[in-house]
């Protein structure tokens, strides 16, 4: 997948594609520098990238995604093929490779450690390779497959807190990484669903973890803080500390979860309910909301029930409960990855659904922390439209295309631990004894 997301790089244009539950985003971008675009367009990027540029951007409402998964083939391809298509109209090229970010399948976080001594005094991109093969890899469990794993400190004898300790001097190597897993059918889906839209895909990353490069600025990433990201159908939490994730899990509810409440709760059709939600919802009712009415409205052909009004309050009561939800949700996960005990407990909210007035001073109070309203860093090119917190994950995503972080397999691990049939062993062992 390395070696794919190389050659898209190689040809200049790649495909984002964010495969939601509530909409799927599709961004086109093109890598040859910004000096074409320094005479026409006087704003620079603020997310400090400047290799690349948006030339073509879609969005199309999800079909048959649930929880972040697929789950009706056909329906999801028609949905993909739609935003890929159009984003292509507007780019005016054709995008073969796509980067993909899923929000559901079941993320599990591990930490693992790995020691060494060095061979020689100087650590080398060898003795990297060695000290991330040390790291014992857990019993995942069937079904589960490898989505990130990425050293997130390093110590050299008695120093520690290193990003990169190469070419430094010292004896004894040791690291921290944090593995994440996922559902391999989850991941295995969505694969097969980009090959029948004739696409390959060149990279895959989790929800939450884009959402969290794009929202949190710097100095939170350096001294430690949590996204939550507040999607269609699940939450994703991720915790960062050092600008590296620690820690990712995703809640199993959303967005769409509240408009249900809402259709049931006034009777209405969802497509209704979701526009309650996003005009007159909130969580936070005063003594104004008794009195501000809203038409429900309806083609039933029952004149009494067609003519119903509610107060905002009573859509406040269907909403706030099922919010409230999610956040002790949220905040039973976030103690148990041990967030209190983090130097800086800033809790950041994105995604679409944390727009709902009133949210954050709610999730103060349920979360116990300081929390802010996050909205993506602004990328060159990028369309005013897809610049809210409903699209923190696809902006992510293209900051990640552009600069990849240093997975562990983008060293060269040692030929020993390989499968004993592996050709690099063969390769390695023809190398050192011919």
């Amino acid at each position: 997948m390395r070696h794919m997301r190389c050659a898209a790089m190689q040809r200049g244009v790649i495909a984002i594609l964010d495969v939601g539950t509530s909409k799927i985003a599709c961004l086109v971008l093109r890598f040859d520098g910004p000096e074409r675009f320094r005479d026409s367009d006087g704003v620079g990027s603020m997310a400090g990238q400047s290799s690349f540029r948006v030339i073509g951007a879609a969005t199309t409402r999800s079909r048959g995604v649930r929880f972040g998964e697929i789950d009706a083939m056909q329906e999801t391809e028609r949905a993909i093929r739609t935003a890929v298509q159009s984003a292509q109209k507007m780019a005016n090229v054709r995008v073969d490779h796509v980067i993909a970010c899923l929000s559901g399948a079941r993320p599990r976080s591990y930490g693992l450690d790995g020691a060494v001594d060095l061979e020689g005094m100087v650590v080398t991109d060898g003795d990297i390779g060695r000290v991330l093969a040390a790291c014992e890899v857990p019993d995942y469990g069937d079904g589960r497959e490898v989505l990130h794993a990425q050293p997130v400190n390093f110590a050299l004898d008695h120093r520690t807190g290193m990003a990169d300790p190469r070419g430094q001097i010292g004896n004894r190597l040791t690291t921290d990484m944090h593995l994440l897993t996922v559902d391999a059918t989850a991941v295995q889906n969505l694969l097969y669903c980009i090959k029948r839209c004739d696409l390959e895909l060149a990279g895959l990353a989790s929800s939450s973890y884009m959402s969290a490069i794009a929202a949190l600025v710097e100095d939170e990433q350096e001294l430690g803080a949590a996204c939550i990201d507040i999607g269609g159908g699940a939450t994703g939490i991720s915790i960062f500390m050092k600008k590296h994730m620690i820690y990712a899990d995703c809640v199993r509810m959303g967005g769409d979860h509240i408009t249900s409440d809402i259709s049931m709760g006034l009777q209405v059709s969802a497509a209704l309910a979701e526009r309650f939600k996003t005009v007159n919802g909130g969580v936070v009712a005063t003594g104004m909301d008794d009195r501000d009415m809203i038409e429900v409205g309806g083609d039933t052909g029952d004149w009494e029930h067609d003519r119903r009004t509610v107060s905002r309050a009573e859509l406040i009561g269907i909403m706030r409960p099922r919010v409230e939800e999610i956040l002790e949700e949220v905040r039973a996960r976030l103690d148990a990855a041990g967030f209190d005990q983090m130097p800086s407990q800033q809790i950041v909210l994105t995604g679409g659904s944390s727009q709902i007035p009133g949210l954050d001073g709610l999730a103060s109070k349920i979360l116990g922390h300081q929390v802010r309203l996050g909205r993506p860093l602004r990328v060159q090119g990028l369309p005013q439209a897809a610049t809210g917190p409903a699209f923190a994950a696809v902006v992510g995503l293209t900051l990640f295309a552009a600069n990849p972080q240093d997975e562990w397999w983008d060293f060269e691990i040692p030929a020993e631990k390989y499968p004993a049939r592996s050709l690099r062993r063969a390769v390695k062992w023809f190398k050192d004894n011919w």
